[in-house]
């Protein structure tokens, strides 16, 4: 019940802000070039697994990662729990396929993905629910398949998890070694990490991580 509940306000929550999300962050990655940095990482080596490999952007939001993934070679697609997300992404993207679905249920047959992209999608997931969802990503990627995972961080290693006023809806931090470790219990070995650390004009003192992962 509590993740329904969550994942019913989180969806309700992004439909209402769709319109000024895709207009805020459709040029984000711009300015970022430490995550053009780790999603190239993450392209040349779901392409290094073959060239049908797909990649599912899981939280796509707007659908410019997704595109980002595309130009970048991979046959991306994106999925969101958000109708209104994907209605924009499927605007600004028509030639690119957008599904709504939720991670705790993907409709992907299994081990079919050379790659899965969670960028910032599994924060307003409630701790206890999360093992659902990297069961899910397990089950639906290949054998050598990746996994990045991007998320903000704890405080320390004394805060595996601490809920954050994000200003969508509820959300949470993740302390990135308590991370792996969960993944690695689900199969998923990291391969890599990055963290970039607050700038001061930032308005969320937090630490950004991205984690990429291999399932064996």
């Amino acid at each position: 019940m509590v993740e329904h509940d969550a994942l019913n306000a989180t969806r309700e929550a992004y439909d209402a802000v769709a319109p000024e999300y895709a207009r805020l962050f459709s040029g984000e990655l711009r300015n970022r070039p430490l995550d053009r940095a780790i999603l190239g990482a993450f392209a040349e080596l779901v392409s290094a697994g073959g060239d049908a490999a797909q990649v599912a952007d899981l939280g796509c939001g707007p659908g410019h990662v997704t595109a980002h993934l595309r130009e970048s070679g991979l046959a991306a697609f994106g999925v969101d729990a958000s109708p209104a997300m994907i209605e924009s992404a499927r605007h600004a993207y028509p030639d690119l396929r957008f599904d709504v679905g939720s991670m705790t249920a993907l409709d992907i047959a299994d081990g079919v993905l050379g790659g899965v992209l969670s960028r910032w999608s599994v924060i307003h997931t409630p701790p206890a629910e999360l093992p659902v969802i990297l069961a899910e990503f397990h089950r639906v990627l290949a054998p050598g398949g990746h996994l990045l995972i991007g998320f903000s961080a704890s405080d320390g290693p004394s805060h595996p998890t601490q809920v954050f006023d994000h200003t969508v809806a509820p959300a949470y931090r993740w302390w990135p070694d308590h991370l792996a470790a969960m993944l690695h219990e689900f199969g998923l070995a990291e391969v890599a990490r990055t963290v970039r650390r607050p700038q001061p004009t930032d308005r969320r003192q937090f630490q950004e991580v991205h984690l990429l992962a291999r399932k064996a």
